[in-house]
């Protein structure tokens, strides 16, 4: 069973969203996959309460049960499992410790660049992989994107190569219980999903522990 934990020091990046397409697309693949919602603004839940289809399990819980969950998604027969943590250090250290892989989505401003140094010092004192994902990034803002990846590098963490950009597809799909590849297939959001997944399992493969 994979282990991804998607978080953040600040809110507003886009942890739910980013959580809830990597796990969609993981199921669409035939994967068994379930997301714990560990952020007590609980969005992913009320997203799963709109969704017309049982193709994953969400469940919310507090970190204190994690390791409970875990252990029964694994005896079940779970392929993937996606934490969407809140934005605090309690929940960054219980998604960190828990996951094989760390995913941090991050906004090309100031404030979200500043705000990953928690995070990453969370993630060092752990040992963990983790990689930052650029989310809600403008279209065609090259500058942007190399400047964001500058200031990323100065924590010592890797910047993913795929960048998924601010597209009105990934809010009218989540609010409507879909992912952006249900809502609109073939769109431009989906491709990047799509491609963000891909790295995150080549990424895996990287980390994978020898047995």
């Amino acid at each position: 069973m994979i282990i991804v934990g998607i978080a953040s020091q600040k809110g507003g990046t886009g942890k739910s969203s980013i959580a809830i397409h990597l796990a969609v697309e993981a199921a669409l693949t035939g994967k068994s996959v379930a997301i714990v919602d560990l952020d007590p603004q609980t969005s992913t839940m009320s997203w799963k309460d709109d969704r017309q289809s049982d193709d994953l399990l969400v469940v919310s819980l507090q970190p204190s049960r994690l390791p409970q969950f875990l252990k029964a998604a694994e005896t079940n027969g779970a392929d993937f499992v996606f934490l969407d943590s809140g934005p605090n250090a309690e929940l960054t250290m219980c998604a960190a410790d828990a996951a094989e892989l760390l995913i941090i989505p991050v906004r090309p401003s100031i404030f979200d660049l500043k705000a990953i140094s928690t995070t990453a010092k969370i993630v060092r004192t752990l040992g963990k992989p983790a990689a930052v994902v650029l989310n809600a990034v403008p279209t065609r803002s090259p500058l942007i994107v190399a400047d964001a990846t500058r200031a990323v590098a100065t924590y010592k963490l890797a910047t993913s190569p795929v960048v998924v950009h601010q597209r009105s597809v990934f809010g009218k799909a989540i609010a409507e219980g879909m992912v952006a590849r249900e809502y609109e297939p073939g769109c431009k959001g989906a491709d990047e999903i799509t491609a963000l997944y891909e790295w995150i399992l080549n990424q895996l493969n990287q980390h994978q522990k020898p047995n």
